[in-house]
């Protein structure tokens, strides 16, 4: 009778301490469940389709931001080719797909035989699912250095084409055999528009351009070396009127940048392997707290009918983007700094002197 007794006090004393740490579990489950019930941003941006049937507005840093009412390029112009359509980037602010559309009437007229046009942004911006830290705004486009064929590729040829690596990996030289001067005009067509304020090219890029351009040099303060971008460039526009909290960035250089900070991608400082190469991209963490505040709106507002419906086709703006202007507090445009997000984030920083971000590898081709 004692020993039951006792054997039923034990047992009582074990379960209110099972009690009490099935309670503590419980707890912290509760406390724990916001921060785990956050969703990246880059899942709730990849996942949208559509852009917003809004007036067209950047929000925040080409790395961290948005936008609204965007508009997509059409699949095929008599100038261009949008390639990885499976992607779904094909969509910017309508003054950067004017723009990529004008600048394939001009380089064609300049001898180029069309553009083949990669990754500009997903429908409403944001971190992308997979590639680029930047292009989140509206104001990024990549162009093949690849010349157009004289035929309308098919659907599966854009995905599975790949792109004409124009950079030897050992040397960091370009392949003169590949180099030509269309590819010059491009580069210097491109930069010749006030809108553009930086052409990111691969670092050899960079170097044949400084050895080869004769006359006028001005527009090469625009180039700017950067790791990857050896099968295409980068092109990317100021902030545009309409947006308020769009951050911009600073000015490049007034010279040519052919000299001392071009020599350093020549050394063994920028292709020193990754000390940390696990690390998780700053697209890979962002959650919504990371953005500007007006992104949430951007994913809560509507949507156009199709994507035709907001599609650019030259001159006017669909009418699915052309609805009022959503209100915003009014501020200055300032430099944007990497703030508190890794300095992965911030690609396309002024070319670095030291400590600079070590080299990522080059993303899956578009």
């Amino acid at each position: 009778m004692r020993f039951m007794k006792s054997s039923a006090r034990s047992l009582s004393g074990r379960n209110a301490l099972l009690a009490a740490a099935l309670g503590l579990f419980a707890l912290a489950g509760l406390t724990a469940q916001p921060a785990m019930a956050e969703e990246r941003a880059k899942d709730l941006f990849g996942a949208e389709k559509l852009p917003t049937a809004t007036a067209p507005q950047s929000f925040g840093f080409y790395s961290k931001g948005c936008f609204a009412g965007g508009v997509a390029i059409p699949m095929d112009g008599p100038t261009w080719q949008v390639m990885r359509p499976s992607r779904n980037r094909r969509w910017g602010h309508p003054a950067m797909i004017a723009l990529i559309e004008r600048l394939s009437r001009d380089a064609v007229a300049d001898g180029w035989p069309g553009l083949l046009i990669g990754d500009i942004a997903q429908p409403r911006g944001g971190p992308m699912l997979t590639g680029h830290a930047s292009h989140q705004i509206g104001l990024d486009a990549d162009i093949w250095l690849t010349p157009m064929p004289d035929r309308t590729m098919t659907r599966a040829q854009r995905e599975s084409m790949s792109a004409t690596l124009m950079v030897d990996e050992k040397t960091h030289l370009v392949k003169d055999a590949l180099w030509t001067p269309q590819h010059t005009a491009l580069l210097k067509r491109a930069a010749s528009y006030p809108q553009v304020e930086r052409i990111l090219v691969n670092p050899g890029i960079k170097k044949k351009l400084c050895d080869t351009v004769k006359g006028d040099r001005t527009w090469l303060r625009k180039i700017r070396p950067f790791w990857g971008h050896d099968y295409h460039f980068h092109m990317r526009i100021g902030c545009q009127p309409g947006s308020p909290t769009c951050k911009g960035q600073e000015a490049t250089p007034d010279d040519d940048g052919c000299g001392k900070p071009l020599a350093w991608w020549f050394t063994e400082e920028p292709w020193r392997p990754n000390k940390n190469p696990d690390a998780p991209k700053a697209r890979d963490v962002m959650t919504m707290a990371n953005l500007p505040k007006e992104c949430r709106a951007v994913l809560d507002a509507p949507g156009p009918p199709s994507a035709e419906a907001a599609t650019y086709h030259g001159g006017a703006v669909p009418v699915a983007v052309a609805g009022p202007e959503p209100e915003t507090p009014s501020q200055p445009t300032a430099p944007a700094s990497d703030g508190d997000l890794p300095g992965a984030a911030n690609a396309f920083a002024a070319t670095p002197r030291m400590g600079a971000p070590v080299p990522r590898p080059r993303p899956p081709v578009n």
